[in-house]
């Protein structure tokens, strides 16, 4: 896609062009993250950075070669002990 042009409104706003929504899936509504990395402005969907962590999640996951049922296994042996640990602190 050519770069596109905006202009910043008096408010500070800009408004992106249709292209550029169409091609990050955004709607209105949709919340983004700004940032100044080396003089230059990037925007991200923040929705983006949730997805970005998760694929970080499944990698780690992938690598570790447990299997889903250890994972669950693992989970579910430390909730047990963190509730363990916090009603037996209340009595």
């Amino acid at each position: 896609m050519a770069e596109k042009v905006t202009t910043i409104r008096e408010r500070r706003q800009l408004t992106l062009p249709r292209e550029v929504c169409e091609q990050l899936g955004l709607s209105i509504g949709d919340r983004m993250e700004l940032a100044v990395e080396d003089g230059v402005l990037v925007a991200r969907p923040v929705r983006r950075r949730a997805l970005d962590a998760l694929k970080e999640i499944q990698e780690a996951f992938a690598s570790s070669g447990l299997s889903e049922r250890e994972l669950q296994a693992a989970g579910s042996r430390v909730r047990l002990q963190i509730a363990a640990e916090r009603y037996e602190r209340k009595r």
